[in-house]
């Protein structure tokens, strides 16, 4: 299965790439992460809307067809690690590679949102972009091994 982390813009701090890059390299050949970034729309006279809109545009256009679509959303389902694992558990088993969809600064459109085979919380904190690459791909690390009994979490 393939983890494809598809986000909305391209540009990210150097120190964020390094550690999101430390943490893609440790996911075994079966189970592959895989940043997507896309283009965020230019802020300049167009509405949130308008913004969100195009950049869901790109965000389609990035994503395989079949792949699950889990959307990062602020009113998503809170999941603990070990809870975490038992859903990559369930998506291995669904036998499709999943997507997770992070928005711009303005969010997700809602017609994207509305595509979402499930929408999941990393916080209730409001995240600067950067972060949210980084400790979505440690998550999603720390929720792999946990199903392989690696002793990189522990409870």
């Amino acid at each position: 299965m393939k983890l494809l982390l598809a986000a909305v813009g391209q540009r990210q701090p150097s120190w964020a790439e390094t550690a999101y890059d430390d943490f893609a390299k440790r996911f075994p050949p079966e189970m592959r992460l895989e940043l997507k970034a896309v283009k965020a729309e230019a802020r300049g006279s167009k509405t949130a809307e308008q913004l969100m809109a195009a950049e869901a545009t790109r965000l389609e256009a990035a994503l395989p067809k079949g792949v699950r679509r889990v959307v990062l959303d602020e009113r998503g389902t809170r999941l603990t690690t070990v809870q975490l694992a038992a859903r990559m558990e369930a998506w291995q088993h669904d036998g499709r590679d999943v997507a997770l969809l992070i928005g711009g600064p303005d969010g997700l459109d809602p017609a994207l949102k509305a595509t979402a085979d499930e929408t999941l919380r990393l916080s209730d904190l409001t995240l600067p972009h950067a972060f949210v690459r980084v400790l979505l791909a440690e998550a999603l690390y720390r929720a792999w091994t946990v199903l392989v009994n690696h002793p990189y979490h522990r409870e």
